[in-house]
């Protein structure tokens, strides 16, 4: 089995919740696979996006690409709907003036249907997250 960025678009993945959403830059950007195109809050926090892989994938590395992003928690699903998320990766994200925050997390336990994202807090009145990189492997599709 290749293991493959499972976020992108291209490889099926779909952003099905944003808490928040601007025509400029919309939450489909975070998948896109485009590095010059990202996603923003509208201001005041949490906010909050899921992205659902439409089959079931063990996840073994994580890469958020952001900017001003102060705490980000990271559930996950197993479920075919996206309900019973558990906790899974909490973290507190280190200021980078004038650059993108690049946390790359090798992870556990990384079986998932879905994923939701959560910016606890931020550096400033809005964040961004310019993109999201899950590399592993399709387990199964959903049936």
């Amino acid at each position: 089995m290749r293991k493959v960025d499972l976020c992108l678009s291209s490889e099926g993945s779909e952003v099905i919740l944003a808490t928040s959403s601007d025509e400029k830059h919309p939450p489909e950007n975070l998948i896109d696979g485009n590095p010059e195109t990202f996603w923003t809050t509208t201001g005041m926090f949490p906010q909050e996006f899921i992205i659902c892989f439409h089959k079931h994938v063990r996840i073994e590395r994580l890469t958020v690409q952001s900017y001003f992003v102060r705490t980000l928690k990271i559930e996950k699903s197993t479920s075919k709907e996206p309900v019973d998320f558990e906790q899974w990766i909490e973290k507190d994200l280190v200021h980078t003036e004038g650059q993108l925050q690049n946390e790359e997390m090798v992870v556990r336990d990384g079986s998932a249907t879905y994923l939701r994202f959560i910016i606890i807090s931020a550096f400033d009145h809005f964040a961004s997250v310019h993109s999201i990189s899950a590399e592993g492997i399709v387990i199964s599709n959903l049936s």
